[in-house]
C-alpha cells in the first residue's frame, strides 16, 4: 500500500468498459472516458450493431470477447484487466450503458491517494432518464446506496489494480452480483471499500417494460443463491438473508396458502391476510409504488433461486438469465 506520508504524484488511471449492441450509449461512454484516461480497453461481447468498429473507429483499444464461452460480465471484465497486466495505478470499471461524470475521476483518484487502505471508491450513479418508467424510477433509488464505507460497489468504480491483482479480479462463473462477490474477497484481505458523495455516472436502464423488471429480478434471485452457496458461512453469511427472504415470500408463503386453501381455515385466514400486511410495513418505510414491487420481485427472486438450486443439483453452469 502506498506510504500516506510521502508525496503523492498523481497515479495512472486506464478503464475497462464492457458492452454489447450499446450503440450511441456506448460512444457517449467512450467520449467521457477517453480525455481522462491513460488507456481506454473496450471489451465487446459480441455486438452486431457495429459497436466494436465505431469504438476502434475512435482510437479505442478494442478486445473481442470469445462468445463460445459462457457470457458473464464478470469474465468479459476480467478479460479487459488482462490487458493491464503491465500497467501500474488504478482503473475504472464501466459498463457500456453509462456515462463518466467529467468531474468523477479526478474526484475519487484524489480520494485513493488519501486512503491508502480502500481499494475500491464509488460515487452516485443515476439513471439518465429516472421518470421514463417506474422500472427506471427503481433503478434510480436503487443506485442511492449510503455515503462512507461500504460492503460492495456496482459495476462503476474507481479500483487499484494491485488490489484486483491479489484476489485474480472477479469470479468468472457468476452470471450476476460479481462486484459484490469480488469486494467481499478484497474485504477479507484488509482492504476497504468506499462510496463518495460525488457525481459518478449517468445509466441508461432502457427499462420499459414488465418483463425486463422481471427477468432483472430473477438475475437478482440466482445470485443471492450464487453468492450464499459460495460465501454463505459465518461471519460473512454473504447474501443468506436474501435468499431466504425470496424464499419465504415469493415460494414457502404462496405454496402454504394454496395448501390450506381446501377449506376456510385459520391458516389460510393469516395466509390471505400476511401479504397486505408486509406491503403496509413496507410502505410505511418506502413509499406504495416501491413497496409493492419490492413484495412482488420476491417471487421473481424466487424462481432465480430455484434456477440455481435446479442447476447445481444437475451440475449445470449456465443459466437461460446469462444476459442482462
Amino acid at each position: 500500500m502506498t506510504d500516506p506520508a510521502s508525496p503523492l504524484s498523481p497515479p495512472a488511471v486506464s478503464a475497462v468498459v464492457i458492452g454489447r449492441n450499446e450503440g450511441a450509449r456506448l460512444l457517449a461512454c467512450l467520449t467521457s472516458l477517453h480525455p481522462q484516461v491513460h488507456r481506454l480497453i473496450y471489451v465487446d461481447s459480441g455486438s452486431s450493431d457495429g459497436s466494436a468498429e465505431a469504438a476502434r473507429a475512435m482510437g479505442v483499444e478494442v478486445v473481442d470477447l470469445d462468445m463460445s464461452l459462457p457470457f458473464t460480465a464478470a469474465r468479459a471484465r476480467n478479460v479487459g484487466l488482462e490487458q493491464l497486466a503491465q500497467e501500474e495505478g488504478l482503473v475504472q470499471l464501466v459498463d457500456g450503458d453509462c456515462e463518466i461524470d467529467a468531474k468523477w475521476i479526478p474526484q475519487a483518484a484524489a480520494f485513493l491517494q488519501q486512503h491508502p487502505e480502500v481499494a475500491v471508491v464509488c460515487g452516485r450513479r443515476r439513471e439518465r432518464f429516472p421518470k421514463a418508467s417506474i422500472y427506471n424510477s427503481l433503478c434510480d433509488a436503487e443506485w442511492n446506496t449510503p455515503i462512507g464505507e461500504a460492503k460492495a460497489c456496482g459495476g462503476d468504480a474507481l479500483m487499484r489494480l494491485d488490489a484486483l491483482r491479489e484476489v485474480s479480479g472477479y469470479r468468472a462463473g457468476l452470471i450476476a452480483g460479481e462486484e459484490p462477490e469480488m469486494c467481499l474477497r478484497l474485504r477479507r484481505k484488509g482492504w476497504k471499500v468506499w462510496r463518495i458523495d460525488a457525481e459518478m455516472t449517468l445509466h441508461d436502464a432502457q427499462m420499459t417494460r414488465f418483463a425486463q423488471w422481471w427477468k432483472r429480478s430473477r438475475r437478482a434471485g440466482y445470485a443471492f443463491a450464487q453468492g450464499a452457496a459460495l460465501h454463505g458461512a459465518p461471519p460473512e453469511r454473504h447474501w443468506v438473508s436474501e435468499t431466504r427472504r425470496a424464499l419465504l415470500w415469493g415460494g414457502a408463503l404462496p405454496l402454504a396458502v394454496f395448501l390450506s386453501a381446501v377449506g376456510i381455515t385459520p391458516w389460510m385466514l393469516l395466509g390471505v391476510m400476511i401479504y397486505p400486511l408486509q406491503l403496509l410495513r413496507l410502505t410505511s418505510r418506502m413509499g406504495l409504488q416501491p413497496a409493492w414491487f419490492s413484495l412482488l420481485g420476491k417471487f421473481a427472486e424466487c424462481t432465480g433461486v430455484v434456477e440455481f438450486a435446479w442447476n447445481r443439483l444437475r451440475g449445470k453452469n449456465r443459466s437461460i438469465l446469462e444476459y442482462k
